[in-house]
């Protein structure tokens, strides 16, 4: 079993920056480690993924790509996710999920959530 623990969210001003993590505890990290989030009203919607370890891939939704960067400190047992260039439309909760395998882009692949994080953009 693992348990994921998202932190790092909070308010930002449009045009700023923020990193969130995600801390797994109860095992080691799968390979896969993906970002959701999910808008007041909308569906949750894939954000980033990464796979592997030493040597990985990175996998972005095209809304945040080039702003966004997933990174994973294998010592840490974290996963981060840096957010650039924020805009109000990036505003949701964040989720940290992780799977040992399947499509990153899939949310149905995923086997452990974390609770969530609260990301506020204002413009």
């Amino acid at each position: 079993q693992v348990q994921l623990v998202e932190s790092g969210g909070g308010s930002v001003q449009a045009g700023g920056s923020l990193r969130l993590s995600c801390t797994a505890s109860g095992r080691t990290f799968t390979s896969v480690v993906g970002w959701f989030r999910q808008a007041p009203g909308k569906e949750r919607e894939f954000v980033a993924a990464v796979r592997g370890w030493s040597v990985v891939n990175t996998y972005y939704a095209d809304s945040v790509k080039d702003r966004f960067t997933i990174s994973r400190d294998n010592a840490e047992n974290t996963v981060y996710l840096q957010m650039s260039k924020v805009k109000p439309e990036d505003t949701a909760v964040y989720y940290c999920a992780a799977t040992s395998g399947g499509n990153p882009n899939h949310e149905v692949e995923y086997d452990y959530w974390g609770q969530g994080t609260q990301v506020t953009v204002s413009s």
